[in-house]
Protein backbone atom coordinates (compact mmCIF):
# COMPACT_ATOMS: atom_id res chain seq x y z
CA UNK A 1 0.00 0.00 0.00
CA UNK A 2 1.68 2.95 -1.17
CA UNK A 3 2.06 6.06 1.81
CA UNK A 4 0.07 9.11 1.45
CA UNK A 5 2.18 12.28 0.73
CA UNK A 6 -0.53 14.48 3.21
CA UNK A 7 -0.46 13.16 7.06
CA UNK A 8 -4.22 13.20 7.66
CA UNK A 9 -3.41 13.44 11.52
CA UNK A 10 -1.07 16.65 11.47
CA UNK A 11 -2.44 20.25 10.70
CA UNK A 12 0.33 21.66 8.19
CA UNK A 13 1.54 24.85 8.54
CA UNK A 14 0.75 27.22 5.73
CA UNK A 15 2.67 27.39 2.55
CA UNK A 16 4.08 31.11 3.51
CA UNK A 17 4.69 32.73 6.81
CA UNK A 18 6.10 35.71 7.93
CA UNK A 19 7.72 37.18 11.44
CA UNK A 20 5.34 37.96 13.86
CA UNK A 21 5.46 41.45 14.92
CA UNK A 22 5.42 42.67 18.11
CA UNK A 23 4.17 46.26 19.58
CA UNK A 24 6.87 48.55 20.52
CA UNK A 25 6.05 49.31 24.14
CA UNK A 26 8.51 53.05 24.45
CA UNK A 27 5.90 54.01 21.32
CA UNK A 28 3.02 52.77 22.82
CA UNK A 29 3.76 55.22 26.14
CA UNK A 30 4.87 58.08 24.01
CA UNK A 31 1.14 57.75 22.04
CA UNK A 32 -0.77 57.53 25.15
CA UNK A 33 0.82 60.11 27.19
CA UNK A 34 0.41 63.02 24.50
CA UNK A 35 -2.19 65.25 25.98
CA UNK A 36 -4.71 66.87 24.68
CA UNK A 37 -4.94 69.43 27.30
CA UNK A 38 -2.39 72.33 28.56
CA UNK A 39 0.00 70.98 31.30
CA UNK A 40 -1.95 72.90 33.94
CA UNK A 41 -5.57 71.61 33.10
CA UNK A 42 -7.24 69.11 34.90
CA UNK A 43 -9.56 66.54 33.30
CA UNK A 44 -13.58 67.26 33.54
CA UNK A 45 -15.81 66.34 36.32
CA UNK A 46 -18.76 65.37 36.49
CA UNK A 47 -19.80 64.92 40.34
CA UNK A 48 -23.65 63.72 41.41
CA UNK A 49 -24.59 63.35 44.85
CA UNK A 50 -27.41 61.51 46.01
CA UNK A 51 -27.14 58.27 43.64
CA UNK A 52 -27.95 55.51 45.85
CA UNK A 53 -30.57 55.75 47.51
CA UNK A 54 -30.67 53.27 50.30
CA UNK A 55 -27.19 54.97 51.94
CA UNK A 56 -27.21 57.99 54.16
CA UNK A 57 -25.27 59.94 51.45
CA UNK A 58 -23.53 59.04 47.99
CA UNK A 59 -21.95 60.08 45.19
CA UNK A 60 -20.58 59.62 41.60
CA UNK A 61 -17.60 60.78 40.36
CA UNK A 62 -16.61 60.68 36.55
CA UNK A 63 -13.52 61.94 35.29
CA UNK A 64 -12.82 60.69 31.87
CA UNK A 65 -11.54 57.44 32.55
CA UNK A 66 -11.80 57.04 36.22
CA UNK A 67 -15.18 56.23 37.32
CA UNK A 68 -16.13 55.98 41.43
CA UNK A 69 -19.20 55.78 43.31
CA UNK A 70 -19.14 56.14 47.24
CA UNK A 71 -22.14 55.59 50.07
CA UNK A 72 -22.12 56.18 53.14
CA UNK A 73 -23.66 54.88 56.24
CA UNK A 74 -23.70 55.91 59.39
CA UNK A 75 -23.24 57.24 62.26
CA UNK A 76 -24.33 54.27 63.85
CA UNK A 77 -23.44 52.55 66.92
CA UNK A 78 -19.91 50.63 67.18
CA UNK A 79 -19.91 47.02 67.59
CA UNK A 80 -17.14 47.07 70.12
CA UNK A 81 -18.25 47.21 73.73
CA UNK A 82 -15.00 50.03 74.86
CA UNK A 83 -16.40 53.37 75.07
CA UNK A 84 -14.63 55.69 72.85
CA UNK A 85 -15.18 59.72 73.02
CA UNK A 86 -14.33 60.14 69.14
CA UNK A 87 -16.13 58.49 66.85
CA UNK A 88 -14.52 56.07 64.33
CA UNK A 89 -14.39 56.23 60.75
CA UNK A 90 -14.02 53.38 57.96
CA UNK A 91 -12.75 53.27 54.51
CA UNK A 92 -13.40 50.66 52.34
CA UNK A 93 -12.31 50.73 48.53
CA UNK A 94 -12.87 47.71 45.93
CA UNK A 95 -12.00 47.37 42.75
CA UNK A 96 -14.90 46.57 40.14
CA UNK A 97 -13.39 43.13 38.44
CA UNK A 98 -13.98 45.25 35.10
CA UNK A 99 -12.30 48.44 36.15
CA UNK A 100 -8.69 47.37 34.84
CA UNK A 101 -7.24 46.05 32.04
CA UNK A 102 -6.43 43.06 33.10
CA UNK A 103 -9.26 41.35 35.01
CA UNK A 104 -9.19 41.63 38.90
CA UNK A 105 -10.25 39.18 41.55
CA UNK A 106 -13.09 39.85 43.92
CA UNK A 107 -10.82 39.46 47.18
CA UNK A 108 -9.50 42.89 48.26
CA UNK A 109 -5.47 42.80 47.85
CA UNK A 110 -2.67 45.34 49.25
CA UNK A 111 -3.66 47.92 46.63
CA UNK A 112 -7.06 48.22 47.64
CA UNK A 113 -6.09 48.85 51.56
CA UNK A 114 -3.37 50.87 50.36
CA UNK A 115 -5.74 53.04 48.55
CA UNK A 116 -8.31 53.31 51.64
CA UNK A 117 -5.47 54.29 53.97
CA UNK A 118 -4.74 56.91 52.13
CA UNK A 119 -8.54 58.13 51.45
CA UNK A 120 -8.72 58.00 54.69
CA UNK A 121 -5.50 60.07 55.51
CA UNK A 122 -7.00 62.99 53.72
CA UNK A 123 -10.74 63.30 55.34
CA UNK A 124 -10.79 61.71 58.55
CA UNK A 125 -9.45 65.48 59.74
CA UNK A 126 -12.54 67.37 57.76
CA UNK A 127 -14.87 64.82 60.29
CA UNK A 128 -15.55 66.29 63.37
CA UNK A 129 -15.66 62.68 65.68
CA UNK A 130 -15.55 64.36 68.77
CA UNK A 131 -19.59 64.46 68.76
CA UNK A 132 -20.23 60.84 67.54
CA UNK A 133 -19.18 59.13 70.68
CA UNK A 134 -19.19 54.67 70.57
CA UNK A 135 -20.25 55.92 66.93
CA UNK A 136 -18.85 54.42 63.55
CA UNK A 137 -19.46 56.08 59.51
CA UNK A 138 -18.56 53.83 57.27
CA UNK A 139 -17.71 54.95 53.93
CA UNK A 140 -17.64 52.03 50.97
CA UNK A 141 -15.47 53.24 47.50
CA UNK A 142 -16.02 51.30 44.43
CA UNK A 143 -13.76 51.72 41.36
CA UNK A 144 -15.76 51.31 38.40
CA UNK A 145 -13.12 52.25 36.32
CA UNK A 146 -9.78 52.71 36.99
CA UNK A 147 -7.26 55.06 34.87
CA UNK A 148 -4.95 55.68 37.32
CA UNK A 149 -3.76 55.42 41.74
CA UNK A 150 -3.25 58.90 41.35
CA UNK A 151 -6.72 59.23 39.93
CA UNK A 152 -8.42 56.87 42.07
CA UNK A 153 -7.29 58.43 45.80
CA UNK A 154 -8.09 62.17 44.22
CA UNK A 155 -11.15 61.42 43.15
CA UNK A 156 -12.01 58.82 45.85
CA UNK A 157 -11.05 61.76 48.45
CA UNK A 158 -13.41 64.40 46.40
CA UNK A 159 -16.16 61.66 46.28
CA UNK A 160 -16.27 60.55 49.58
CA UNK A 161 -16.14 64.21 50.87
CA UNK A 162 -19.11 65.20 49.10
CA UNK A 163 -21.15 61.66 50.48
CA UNK A 164 -20.50 62.80 53.81
CA UNK A 165 -21.67 65.92 53.34
CA UNK A 166 -24.91 64.51 51.54
CA UNK A 167 -24.84 62.69 54.98
CA UNK A 168 -25.33 65.52 56.36
CA UNK A 169 -22.18 64.55 59.22
CA UNK A 170 -21.10 67.97 60.22
CA UNK A 171 -17.60 68.54 58.84
CA UNK A 172 -15.09 71.27 59.64
CA UNK A 173 -15.22 72.11 55.54
CA UNK A 174 -15.42 70.20 52.29
CA UNK A 175 -12.16 68.08 51.00
CA UNK A 176 -10.89 68.84 47.67
CA UNK A 177 -7.82 66.71 46.34
CA UNK A 178 -5.50 66.83 43.25
CA UNK A 179 -2.87 65.04 41.43
CA UNK A 180 0.42 66.04 39.50
CA UNK A 181 3.14 64.50 37.65
CA UNK A 182 6.77 65.53 36.96
CA UNK A 183 7.47 64.06 33.01
CA UNK A 184 10.75 65.29 32.10
CA UNK A 185 10.74 68.88 32.84
CA UNK A 186 6.99 69.52 33.33
CA UNK A 187 4.57 69.85 35.59
CA UNK A 188 1.72 68.03 34.51
CA UNK A 189 -1.81 67.78 36.69
CA UNK A 190 -4.20 64.97 37.03
CA UNK A 191 -2.26 62.67 35.09
CA UNK A 192 -3.65 59.26 33.46
CA UNK A 193 -1.97 55.92 34.35
CA UNK A 194 0.40 55.77 31.24
CA UNK A 195 1.16 59.63 32.41
CA UNK A 196 2.15 58.29 35.99
CA UNK A 197 4.29 55.59 34.83
CA UNK A 198 5.90 57.87 32.36
CA UNK A 199 6.60 59.93 34.89
CA UNK A 200 10.06 60.49 37.90
CA UNK A 201 7.39 60.83 40.50
CA UNK A 202 3.64 61.53 41.40
CA UNK A 203 2.53 63.90 44.14
CA UNK A 204 -1.14 64.05 45.30
CA UNK A 205 -2.52 67.04 48.09
CA UNK A 206 -5.82 66.67 49.49
CA UNK A 207 -6.73 70.19 51.77
CA UNK A 208 -9.67 72.16 52.51
CA UNK A 209 -9.60 75.29 50.82
CA UNK A 210 -12.34 77.02 53.03
CA UNK A 211 -9.94 76.95 55.77
CA UNK A 212 -6.53 76.93 53.80
CA UNK A 213 -5.31 73.65 55.76
CA UNK A 214 -3.83 70.74 53.85
CA UNK A 215 -4.80 67.40 55.13
CA UNK A 216 -2.25 64.48 53.21
CA UNK A 217 0.08 65.15 51.26
CA UNK A 218 1.16 61.26 49.47
CA UNK A 219 4.39 61.25 47.03
CA UNK A 220 5.84 58.03 45.18
CA UNK A 221 8.43 57.69 42.72
CA UNK A 222 12.22 58.84 42.67
CA UNK A 223 13.26 62.24 43.17
CA UNK A 224 16.57 63.46 42.60
CA UNK A 225 18.11 66.56 43.91
CA UNK A 226 16.98 68.56 40.98
CA UNK A 227 13.66 67.30 40.74
CA UNK A 228 13.03 67.51 44.18
CA UNK A 229 12.49 71.13 44.38
CA UNK A 230 9.75 70.97 41.72
CA UNK A 231 7.71 69.12 44.76
CA UNK A 232 6.83 73.02 46.14
CA UNK A 233 5.82 73.53 42.90
CA UNK A 234 3.50 70.74 42.51
CA UNK A 235 1.39 71.30 45.97
CA UNK A 236 1.60 75.55 45.04
CA UNK A 237 -0.59 74.30 41.45
CA UNK A 238 -2.27 71.15 43.14
CA UNK A 239 -3.70 73.57 45.87
CA UNK A 240 -4.64 76.44 43.39
CA UNK A 241 -6.49 73.39 41.42
CA UNK A 242 -8.39 72.35 44.68
CA UNK A 243 -9.90 75.80 44.84
CA UNK A 244 -11.47 75.27 41.79
CA UNK A 245 -12.62 71.94 42.41
CA UNK A 246 -13.99 72.70 45.73
CA UNK A 247 -16.19 75.20 44.13
CA UNK A 248 -17.70 72.16 41.77
CA UNK A 249 -18.42 70.59 44.89
CA UNK A 250 -20.06 72.95 46.52
CA UNK A 251 -21.94 74.07 42.91
CA UNK A 252 -23.27 70.05 42.59
CA UNK A 253 -24.23 70.16 46.60
CA UNK A 254 -26.55 72.98 46.20
CA UNK A 255 -28.46 72.03 43.23
CA UNK A 256 -28.48 68.82 44.80
CA UNK A 257 -30.40 70.29 47.59
CA UNK A 258 -32.79 72.28 45.68
CA UNK A 259 -33.83 69.42 43.64
CA UNK A 260 -35.19 67.62 46.76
Amino acid sequence: MAQSANDRRRINGPEESFTPVFNDDDEDIKLKTQRSRAPGDIRPIFLQPGLISQANGSAYIETEKTKIACAVYGPRQSKTTTYSEKGRLNVEVKFAPFSCTRRRAPMRDAEDRSIGVSIHQAIVSSIRLELFPKSTIDVFITIIENDGIEGCIASGSLAASTALADAGIEMLGLVASCSAAIVGDDIQLDPSEAEARASSGTVILACMPALDSITSIWQSGQMSADLSLKVPQCMEQCHERCIDIHSIVAQSLLEHRKTD
